[in-house]
């Protein structure tokens, strides 16, 4: 049986979203982390199809996006309730068996056990039923969260050990047996483990997509840090030369691209918030970067640029994201063409 679990490079029928509750985590700030999904939306619907479970106010929000200029015909709501935005994590991970779509619904449990995550979990079976998608829904008792994983689409995954072993996730298996379940559930011939890699203020244990992302099947975007006195510094340097060593399948090293590390951002409390720009989400004709409304964003979009040819590289403000400790492509799942 051929099993695929495709690049987020190709081709795509829409991406979800879970749109922020008024009373959920974000309440403080819940008009500025609307008008900041307002305008990932409207960058969304340049290109493809929005899929948004919301709350019981379908018709209200369907008002609020037209207005933002999301074209109608584009938008597909749904009244489907959840905990939080991040739909990158409890969205589903989407594989192609012999050619046909499964969407694979894995275990959220809040990041081992730090949040409720009960109506989460649910979201990816209560969007089947009311029909936001055809494809056969498949549901699978291991924890495991789609930001924890990087596809090249030919075989090769690349994720952290901090996340897929923490000891709250999957307690009953070691490396090997989580290795041979992600090789059987995705149809891979290799899992590239980093050690090191991690931003103040993540509470996902050192997701992949925060620090390193294929741009394409020989070329790793990744969070890079060259200040010295930055606390970041000793254990990004550490991951740039995991990264280093890596080797594609043929043997090659991987073509490295640097992103500058955002200028500190810090809540009112303090807090480092964790910015990062490997955050990006990549579509049909376009990638969307997380901005933060510092110095260091400008760069970033310059070094992507090359990256993605054919593809628009656009810049999206998140600094309100962050106050949640998530960024873009945390809020985002891509549904492959004929998935949905």
């Amino acid at each position: 049986m051929s099993v695929i679990l495709p690049a987020e490079w190709a081709p795509q029928s829409a991406v979800q979203l879970t749109w922020p509750r008024p009373d959920g985590d974000f309440a403080e700030r819940f008009e500025a982390v609307e008008d900041n999904f307002l305008r990932l939306a409207a960058a969304i619907t340049r290109f493809q199809d929005l899929i948004v479970a919301c709350g019981e106010d379908v018709e209200g929000l369907r008002a609020r996006l037209l207005a933002a200029g999301c074209p109608g015909a584009r938008l597909r709501l749904y009244a489907v309730p959840a905990d939080d935005v991040w739909a990158r994590d409890h969205g589903p991970i989407t594989v192609f068996r012999n050619g046909k779509p499964i969407h694979l619904d894995f275990v959220f449990n809040g990041w081992g056990g730090k949040f409720d995550a009960t109506l989460d979990n649910e979201v990816t079976q209560q969007l089947a039923r009311k029909g936001a998608w055809n494809t056969l829904v498949e549901s699978i008792g291991f924890v495991l969260e789609g930001g924890g994983i990087e596809s090249d689409g030919q075989g090769t995954l690349l994720t952290t050990e901090r996340c897929l072993l923490a000891p709250t996730r999957n307690p009953a298996f070691d490396k090997a047996h989580i290795e041979a379940k992600l090789k059987a559930w995705f149809g891979l011939g290799r899992v590239l483990w980093l050690k090191h890699g991690d931003l103040l203020g993540d509470d996902t244990d050192g997701h992949i997509d925060t620090i390193a992302r294929f741009c394409d099947a020989s070329t790793i975007a990744y969070q890079a840090c060259d200040d010295a006195s930055d606390a970041h510094y000793e254990d990004l340097k550490a991951m740039e030369a995991e990264l280093q060593a890596l080797r594609q399948a043929n043997g090659e090293p991987y073509r490295l691209v640097p992103l500058p590390l955002p200028t500190a951002i810090f809540d009112e409390t303090g807090k480092r918030l964790p910015a990062g720009y490997p955050n990006f989400l990549i579509m049909n004709g376009a990638v969307l970067v997380p901005t933060y409304g510092v110095e260091t964003d400008a760069e970033a979009l310059r070094r992507l640029v090359p990256c993605f040819p054919g593809r628009e590289v656009i810049g999206v403000d998140c600094r309100t994201l962050i106050h949640q400790y998530g960024s873009l492509h945390c809020v985002t799942m891509q549904i492959p063409s004929a998935a949905a």
